[in-house]
C-alpha cells in the first residue's frame, strides 16, 4: 500500500512539474508604469523596474497558473532626480527599509479572452488584497490597477494636492521564452 501511495504521489508531482514550469521574467523589457496627479490638475509618469519572481502561467490550466513576482522600489524613476529622491526617502517609499514591491496571486481566472489575478500587494510594508485585470500575448502579460496610497501609508503626511491619493499602475511583465 506504502509504495502505491509513493508511486501515485511521483506521478503527480511529475504532471505537474511538466505542466507547470516557472517562466523567468525579462527584467530587462518588464516594469511597472504609474500615473499620479499633482497639484490636482498636472500628472506624475514614472516607473519601477527590476522586475523578478515567479510566473507559472499554463493558459490550458488557469487555476493552476500563479505569480509571485516583485519590483525594486529603489529604482523609481519619474525623470526627476530630486523628485525620485525623495520618493525613494521615509516621506514616501523609504526603499532602505522597504526594498521591494511584491505582488503574490491567491487565484487567477478567465473570462472571454482576458483574465483577472487576485491576491495581495505588498507595499511600503502594508499587505492588501488586489484584483488585477489583464491580458496575456505573445509572452507579455499586461494588467491596470489603481491603488489608495494611503492604504500603504505612502507619502501619508503630504495630503492630496501635491500628491494625488489614487495612483493608477500599469503592468507589463515580459517572460522569456
Amino acid at each position: 500500500m506504502n509504495t502505491i501511495i509513493k508511486g501515485i504521489t511521483i506521478a503527480i508531482t511529475i504532471f505537474f512539474a511538466l505542466g507547470l514550469q516557472a517562466q523567468s521574467i525579462n527584467a530587462d523589457e518588464s516594469k511597472a508604469a504609474f500615473t499620479a496627479t499633482n497639484m490636482r490638475w498636472m500628472e506624475v509618469e514614472g516607473s519601477f523596474t527590476g522586475m523578478k519572481g515567479e510566473v507559472n502561467f499554463d493558459e490550458s490550466n488557469i487555476a493552476g497558473s500563479s505569480f509571485n513576482v516583485c519590483v525594486d522600489a529603489a529604482s523609481v524613476n519619474t525623470e526627476n532626480e530630486k523628485r525620485d529622491d525623495h520618493l525613494r526617502n521615509e516621506d514616501f517609499f523609504y526603499v532602505e527599509k522597504y526594498p521591494t514591491i511584491c505582488f503574490r496571486s491567491s487565484s487567477i481566472s478567465e473570462s472571454g479572452g482576458s483574465y483577472v489575478a487576485n491576491g495581495q500587494l505588498e507595499m511600503h510594508g502594508v499587505t492588501k488584497d488586489v484584483t488585477i485585470p489583464f491580458t496575456y500575448s505573445n509572452g507579455t502579460f499586461s494588467g491596470k490597477l489603481s491603488v489608495s496610497r494611503y492604504d500603504y501609508s505612502v507619502g501619508a503626511d503630504t495630503g492630496t494636492f501635491m500628491v494625488g491619493e489614487n495612483v493608477d499602475i500599469k503592468i507589463t511583465a515580459v517572460i522569456n521564452q
